[in-house]
């Protein structure tokens, strides 16, 4: 029996962290699927033409909208479950946390409970947030592949931040060209063109929301990748707890074999090996 002093094992902090993750990814996809229920009824009952955040008026554009994000949130909250088992990787809890908390104050909070228009530079703040999440993403990625024994490269710190910074601000500007397509097919406003009272935006003031958008994606990508620079060129390790990191294959069965099987056939010779030393053999009998 182990002493209690050995209880918990040390793999239990892992798993508990683990499950912590994996908890708070759950409860913000029941909240997302709750709010999908109440946008569906609200969508039905919800009166036409312009509303007014202000007055906590919406109409059906506004339910449109939420439930589209809603939809796409919880569906983007199964890709990090999927790619653990296809590609074989681990994704740290840290930044399912992290994943998990963005959707739930870009969807939930911004779109739901209108915090994109209610409170001042919510928009900003979660694209700057995005920019430093994609370029951890991005150093992930090239990471992995600078450590794999099938790419035969050696990358240096270098060219892995500007890798990064260019994967987060492409990501971002594939986001801004899907809100455009979604408005111009589905007239929303999740490119911000309109003002709340239904208003049209025109000239550079229509231009605005997606410049700021894609300047601070730009910013947060930077500065992360800076921090990826210097903590990879000083060896400093600041990012391990946020990277993505591959499992490593277990033996195959004929190789487990062939090595129990090899110590089977060593034990005997070492055995009898050190019974063959004795006083007599090494000269030091009296």
């Amino acid at each position: 029996m182990g002493r209690l002093n050995d209880y918990p094992p040390k793999g239990d902090k892992k798993m508990k962290k683990l499950l912590n993750s994996k908890t708070v990814v759950r409860l913000v996809f029941i909240t997302l699927l709750a709010s999908v229920v109440y946008i569906v009824i609200q969508l039905i009952i919800a009166p036409s033409g312009a509303g007014s955040p202000a007055h906590d008026l919406r109409v059906k554009s506004d339910y449109a909208l939420m439930l589209l994000q809603c939809v796409l949130g919880m569906a983007v909250m199964l890709l990090p479950g999927i790619l653990e088992r296809k590609l074989k990787i681990v994704i740290p809890g840290g930044m399912l946390v992290a994943f998990a908390a963005f959707l739930f104050c870009g969807v939930y909070l911004g779109e739901v409970h209108y915090f994109y228009f209610r409170v001042p530079h919510w928009d900003t703040m979660l694209h700057t947030f995005s920019g430093l999440a994609l370029g951890a993403v991005g150093l992930s990625i090239i990471d992995i592949l600078n450590k794999s024994e099938s790419v035969p490269l050696s990358l240096s710190p270098a060219f892995i931040a500007v890798f990064a910074f260019c994967f987060a601000v492409s990501i971002g500007a594939i986001w801004e060209i899907y809100e455009f397509a979604v408005d111009s097919l589905a007239g929303l406003n999740m490119q911000k063109y309109m003002l709340e009272s239904g208003e049209m935006l025109v000239g550079r003031a229509a231009l605005a929301d997606t410049m700021k958008d894609l300047i601070v994606d730009a910013l947060g990508a930077l500065a992360i990748s800076i921090i990826g620079y210097v903590s990879m060129k000083n060896k400093e390790g600041w990012l391990d707890n946020m990277q993505i990191r591959i499992i490593s294959p277990a033996p195959e069965p004929s190789m487990r074999y062939a090595v129990s099987h090899q110590a089977s056939l060593t034990q005997p010779v070492v055995a009898a090996a050190e019974a063959s030393i004795t006083p007599d053999s090494i000269g030091l009998a009296s």
